[in-house]
């Protein structure tokens, strides 16, 4: 019996002696808002995800929000996206002014299905935004297609996702914009929150560059150029996300460690989650799919083992939704009731993923649970 609680996540993400060492010469500087740090971690950013701009802002919601604006939604554009994913996607969505219209899901990857996508589509159609649900990237190919068949712009929901790829192609780098978010629990985390906007079209990222910092453009300070918000990133959060995304790739390659184990220990005792042959998940969590799961959460709770469900009630269910009149997805409602995520985060041991899978499979075992 272990003493120790199993974390489901780690913020902390392996706080060392440069990290300290950096936050304090960012304390020494002065310069706290929109400097070096801020200007290098984009270009840093961009870099990472081979993409032509990065913008860094206050949070994975602010990405998506400006990037919306950037993209030109408009009051009444119609957005297209997904019933699973944490709210702040369809917050944006109004917060932009649009209208959120949700397509049912995969019942593999959980992302959106792309043939659902086509019925969905009108005249305000303005936009798709796929979500990289778990870190798995969608399936972006017949998704760009449609998009470009009917003139839309793609908004990649990356904010589970850093470092995630499809068909080699890097998670924020294939849509019109991406938006990826470092709150707390991601895969970096700037120990605090924050986000990012990338994207190949210049006009996009000075849009959402001007936006974030009170409508200014670069080197403007009492002359605004739209009605902006106070969306910066501060000078320390983007010090401690540059030294975090040099360690991003070995960081998820151990989390990719650590699913590969827990599907070994699990498959045949739950429904592990699906890798496509297109993609190489980041594993942001590591969500699988089972039969009663408030028992098996309360057997692991018992055991020092955390574990989550990631979401519970999906979007169109959701009460601030309820005048919406979003519709009804049965892939999504099947999913939100059956999903569990275990423990993943790059400083698991070995030891600690046998435990947790130990722990899985014998509450499974008894024939009362099945």
């Amino acid at each position: 019996m272990t003493v120790e609680t199993i974390k489901l996540s780690d913020p902390r993400l392996g706080i060392d002696e440069e990290i300290r060492k950096k936050v304090l010469e960012v304390l020494d500087s002065g310069k706290y808002i929109l400097c070096e740090e801020t200007k290098r971690f984009e270009e840093d950013f961009s870099g990472f995800c081979r993409t032509e701009a990065s913008v860094a802002v206050s949070s994975g919601t602010a990405a998506l929000h400006l990037a919306l604006l950037a993209l030109g939604v408009k009051p009444g554009d119609e957005v297209i996206t997904s019933p699973h994913t944490f709210i702040a996607t369809v917050n944006a969505i109004v917060h932009a002014g649009g209208r959120p219209v949700l397509a049912d899901i995969e019942p593999g990857t959980h992302n959106i299905d792309p043939g659902k996508i086509g019925p969905k589509i009108t005249k305000r159609t303005k936009g798709i935004i796929p979500v990289h649900i778990y870190g798995h990237p969608a399936d972006m190919d017949p998704i760009m297609e449609i998009a470009g068949k009917h003139g839309l712009f793609v908004l990649e929901d990356a904010c589970q996702a850093l470092g995630a790829e499809y068909r080699g192609r890097k998670a924020g780098s294939m849509g019109d914009a991406a938006a990826f978010s470092f709150f707390p629990s991601k895969i970096a985390t700037v120990c605090g929150d924050g986000g990012m906007v990338t994207t190949g079209r210049k006009e996009v990222a000075d849009r959402v560059e001007m936006l974030r910092n009170q409508g200014r453009m670069r080197g403007k300070k009492y002359e605004h150029d739209a009605i902006g918000f106070n969306y910066r990133m501060s000078e320390l959060s983007a010090a401690i996300g540059r030294l975090e995304l040099r360690r991003a790739p070995e960081w998820i390659e151990r989390r990719r460690g650590m699913a590969s184990a827990y599907n070994s220990l699990l498959s045949g005792t739950v429904a592990i989650p699906a890798e496509k042959k297109y993609a190489k998940a980041a594993y942001y969590i590591y969500t699988a799919m089972c039969n009663n799961r408030d028992g098996l959460r309360e057997h692991l709770q018992k055991r020092c083992i955390e574990s989550g469900v990631y979401y519970p009630v999906p979007v169109h269910m959701q009460p601030a939704y309820r005048d919406y009149s979003l519709g009804h997805f049965p892939v999504a409602e099947d999913v939100a009731g059956k999903i569990v995520s275990l423990p993943m985060h790059p400083f698991l041991k070995k030891e600690d993923v046998k435990y947790v899978a130990e722990a899985v499979k014998g509450f499974y075992g008894n024939p009362v649970n099945k």
